[in-house]
């Protein structure tokens, strides 16, 4: 099975699709409509209600994967299943694993294998601390996506990531190196949070065109229109805007499939008019 991320991506993005639905499926908050006694089952039926719903309206599906490592075996099992249900559900439609990952090149070398050829997933996010080097078992699969962890949108980010250095931002030295060096196979993109729409408008001044994946609609408050503004390319696409909990948990009652088009349709139906502004 040959798939290419970026390929894919773009399609999607010539639908006017830009929503990211993230699969943080978390047990403790799946209703109790899609619960059994069997924790597997359980995320698994949970998520494919969730992509059945909203296939249709979405530029990708972003699987966290703690939520799945938290119960092990079942867990592990879930997302493989879940990823596997989207290669056959929703095969136009790339999936991304949320996994942070980032250790030295035997190290990474292991993390690839497990999760672009056992999940089979489309694309990752990794860290850059490590350096480019070290990203080598990841940025060397040419068709597969690579998205570097940049300005993150949790409120303490700005610990490390707004450093001064070479008389400039710790993250914006992170998007020139991997815009300029790391992006030789043009696989890469980079992870920038909603809730700094100044600083995303900064990283797509230093990217170009490269896919940015932007965490922190929904829950964390970012907000649509300013993201988008900030963070669209000069084609008006470009951007990944993920939303999770406030999407999948839309509902807790029977109707959570449902629920969660409606917000996915009134999501994407936003992110389709500001890209137009």
């Amino acid at each position: 099975m040959s798939r290419d991320f970026r390929e894919l991506l773009e399609k999607q993005w010539d639908a006017g699709n830009m929503l990211c639905v993230g699969l943080d499926s978390d047990l403790e908050r799946i209703p109790e409509a899609a619960r059994t006694a069997d924790v597997r089952e359980s995320i698994v039926g949970f998520n494919r209600a969730i992509i059945d719903a909203t296939k249709d309206l979405v530029c990708a599906y972003k699987p966290n994967s703690a939520f799945y490592e938290a119960h092990g075996d079942e867990g592990w099992n879930a997302l493989r299943e879940t990823i596997q249900y989207l290669l056959e559900a929703a095969p136009g439609v790339p999936v991304i694993v949320d996994a942070k990952r980032g250790d030295i090149g035997s190290t990474n070398e292991a993390y690839a294998a497990a999760i672009f050829d056992h999940l089979h997933a489309d694309a990752i996010t990794v860290q850059p601390y490590a350096g480019g080097e070290a990203l080598k078992p990841f940025l060397e699969r040419e068709e597969k996506g690579v998205f570097v962890l940049c300005r993150t949108s949790n409120e303490g980010s700005g610990e490390f990531q707004d450093i001064a250095t070479e008389g400039k931002k710790l993250y914006q030295v992170v998007a020139e190196r991997v815009s300029r060096e790391w992006d030789k196979n043009g696989n890469c993109g980079l992870v920038v949070g909603a809730t700094y729409p100044s600083e995303l408008r900064t990283v797509r001044d230093i990217v170009a065109k490269m896919p940015l994946l932007v965490p922190g609609i929904g829950a964390q408050g970012g907000d649509i229109e300013k993201t988008i503004a900030a963070g669209k390319d000069v084609r008006g696409r470009g951007l990944i805007v993920n939303v999770s909990r406030s999407l999948i948990f839309a509902s807790s009652g029977d109707d959570f499939a449902n629920a969660a088009r409606t917000e996915a349709q009134r999501l994407s139906g936003a992110m389709r008019k500001a890209a137009l502004q």
